[in-house]
């Protein structure tokens, strides 16, 4: 029996709909470590998931998961930059990005490093206090090449979509593994080391002094803003509607890179764990869905933080200690820190005691 896909004939031979961004959470839905941190003045993960601050110089600023947005597009929240220490004179060597990094895995339909290179068309909004040019940047981390396109924020304080394409490169692949490859750039401002050249808007060889020619600084007053929300990056020339995800599919999406068990609720159950001996606990935390790679623990630790309830009595402890057998689908812990005093073969299940305290686990690139 034939099979007739309903649909519009025109969109035939269009790449299916489903997936199509790139970007993950570019609609800032998911806020897994925080929403909201200030005092940033170096490059780390902060609050929205996947989006990467990457600073040195240029200011102190606050990261935060604002309900500012663009008004009828479906957006509930946004990435918003809020620069707290201003540096209206940065030193040649000052930057302050937003970025997103991808898995060369994920881009191989794109073709790079062939004949065939599929263009890249970015769209998003933005708002920002601070009228002017402002740069986007595709950096190639495979083959370190770059190009940087410039966009124009026309209206201050004032929500405006832009959308940007970059020619596909036939000049070198990205290798088809977990690592990174691909990393996209928002500039906030930059020093004379990445704007002094030719802004590279074509596909070349890796120029720091090419990167943010143009660059406005957002930083050169603690009245500045910049928010940003709905980005998309995929294949081809044109850019589609925003794709909105389900939420608890962008959350798992996210998880990929990481996964946060606990955040300071004394109520419930982190794992269940058995004593190995009269210091030692094993615990084995299911990692759901597979991560990266096999992560790191992201901890806050403090004086009896966590607790062992186990054969009638609870145990004490501060932290998470050694480990082992670990992989992208599981954590196995082998002790706590300090050692508590327990009795071998009982078990028992392990939660947070304080506000404060905080379990993760990070695979991100």
């Amino acid at each position: 029996m034939a099979i007739t896909r309903i649909g519009n004939p025109a969109l035939a031979n269009v790449r299916e709909p489903n997936f199509r961004n790139i970007v993950i959470n570019g609609d800032m839905s998911q806020s897994q470590r925080s929403t909201s941190v200030s005092g940033i003045t170096g490059t780390g993960y902060n609050t929205v998931d996947r989006f990467k601050n990457i600073m040195s110089g240029l200011g102190t600023w606050t990261a935060s998961q604002s309900t500012d947005v663009p008004t009828g597009q479906g957006f509930a929240k946004s990435l918003k930059m809020d620069c707290t220490t201003a540096d209206a004179s940065p030193a040649a060597g000052d930057y302050n990005l937003v970025a997103q990094i991808f898995e060369g895995q994920m881009l191989q339909y794109l073709k790079k490093g062939t004949s065939s290179a599929e263009s890249l068309t970015l769209s998003f909004w933005v708002k920002a206090t601070k009228t002017g040019t402002n740069i986007c940047e595709l950096y190639d981390a495979d083959n370190a090449r770059q190009i940087s396109k410039s966009y124009t924020i026309s209206s201050a304080n004032t929500w405006e979509k832009k959308t940007i394409t970059f020619p596909g490169d036939t000049t070198g692949a990205f290798t088809n593994d977990n690592a990174e490859s691909l990393q996209l750039h928002f500039f906030l401002g930059a020093g004379s080391d990445r704007t002094s050249g030719t802004l590279s808007t074509t596909w070349s060889s890796f120029t720091a002094a090419d990167r943010a020619v143009g660059q406005v600084n957002h930083a050169d007053s603690t009245s500045n803003e910049w928010y940003i929300t709905g980005v998309q990056l995929e294949a081809g020339s044109v850019a589609t509607d925003f794709e909105f995800l389900p939420h608890d599919v962008n959350l798992q999406r996210c998880k990929r890179y990481y996964q946060l068990f606990d955040d300071g609720d004394a109520t419930s159950a982190i794992t269940l764990g058995t004593s190995y001996n009269s210091t030692t606990v094993y615990t084995v935390i299911p990692l759901h869905p597979e991560m990266r790679t096999q992560p790191s623990i992201d901890q806050v630790t403090g004086t009896n933080y966590y607790d062992y309830l186990s054969n009638g009595s609870s145990h004490n402890f501060d932290s998470f200690g050694g480990s082992t057998g670990n992989s992208t689908n599981k954590f196995m812990r082998l002790n706590t820190s300090p050692n508590i005093s327990t009795t071998a073969g009982h078990s028992g299940w392990i939660k947070s005691l304080s506000s404060s305290a905080y379990l993760a686990f990070d695979s991100e690139l």
